[in-house]
């Protein structure tokens, strides 16, 4: 842009500066215009504009230089360019508005845990041939069996308790050679205990009057038996486990 004074000031006395003479036509057409800068075809254009600082001849050199390359490179900056030399006002493109974003999903609504299901209790079918194998050896030995289902309403105590002494002693020994059999509570029968929260109620029965939660304080009226070991001898398949024993019959 080129600026022009709005009157030219008178010279103040001194020694006479060297001017260039303006036609008189010009300086009353300026005279008649408003102050104010003018348009590259001399109209003024009613914007008042900050004066720049000159630039030396090397600065326009190389700014004429970094323009030109800078006009081949750029539609929008050439056009600019142009609106410019033609007398309008310099407005850069405008930046296109960024396409609004979707609203964001609702999150869907948390389900609430369901609760947890009672653990399922395992229970094994019990297998019948150990146990039938236990009474044979509890009748070969002992004749539990015969004991057991023999009417002893007839018999007098004396009878009944030297019968009871084999027994004991043939179930006694058949235990003890194919099991092995430790108390559950090493504390003697009378021993005042407490037992802790979370024990194991199937190694622990309590008795009595069992009111609030453990710990709870008592005595030991029965230790308790576990078995920590067996040893059964193998069953023969062509052998019924079912006959405890079997019928004699004398020749």
């Amino acid at each position: 842009m080129f600026f022009l004074p709005a009157a030219a000031a008178e010279p103040e006395p001194g020694p006479r500066r060297h001017t260039m003479d303006v036609p008189t036509t010009y300086r009353e057409r300026l005279h008649a215009r408003p102050a104010g800068p003018l348009a590259l075809d001399g109209e003024p254009t009613g914007v008042v504009l900050m004066t720049e600082p000159k630039i030396s001849f090397a600065g326009r050199l190389s700014l004429a230089f970094g323009s030109f390359f800078a006009i081949l490179g750029n539609a929008e900056l050439a056009a600019g360019v142009r609106r410019l030399r033609n007398g309008e006002t310099f407005a850069p493109a405008a930046t296109p508005a960024a396409a609004p974003q979707p609203p964001a999903p609702a999150a869907a609504p948390v389900a609430k845990p369901a609760p947890a299901a009672a653990p399922v209790v395992a229970i094994d079918e019990a297998n019948p041939q150990s146990a039938l194998q236990l009474l044979g050896l509890l009748q070969r030995n002992a004749r539990f069996v015969d004991f057991v289902e023999e009417d002893i309403a007839n018999y007098g105590d004396a009878d009944i308790g030297a019968a009871a002494r084999l027994v004991h002693e043939g179930c006694r020994a058949t235990l003890r050679e194919h099991f092995t059999i430790r108390p559950v509570r090493t504390e003697t029968e009378g021993s005042r205990v407490t037992i802790a929260e979370g024990f194991d109620a199937t190694a622990i029965r309590l008795t009595g009057n069992v009111v609030g939660a453990a710990p709870y304080n008592g005595t030991i009226s029965h230790r308790g038996w576990r078995v920590e070991d067996v040893k059964l001898p193998k069953l023969v398949k062509s052998n019924d486990a079912k006959v405890l024993a079997p019928a004699e019959v004398e020749l």
